[in-house]
């Protein structure tokens, strides 16, 4: 099933620099959407809130 990736109010770290096709974007739906940028057209990957909160803490540490 495909579905409009617009809309999402898409985000990238201020890390990523200003080159800007070579890093991630997330997006917030009823989960988290990320996306490549460098195909911002292409394949997403959904993820549950709770397990992206989980991902981000386990980051964090």
């Amino acid at each position: 099933m495909e579905h409009s990736l617009s809309g999402f109010g898409w985000r990238k770290s201020t890390y990523s620099g200003s080159s800007g096709n070579n890093c991630l974007e997330v997006g917030q739906a009823a989960g988290v959407i990320v996306r490549d940028t460098a195909d911002r057209e292409g394949p997403a990957l959904a993820v549950p809130a709770a397990a992206w909160r989980a991902l981000l803490a386990e980051i964090r540490r």
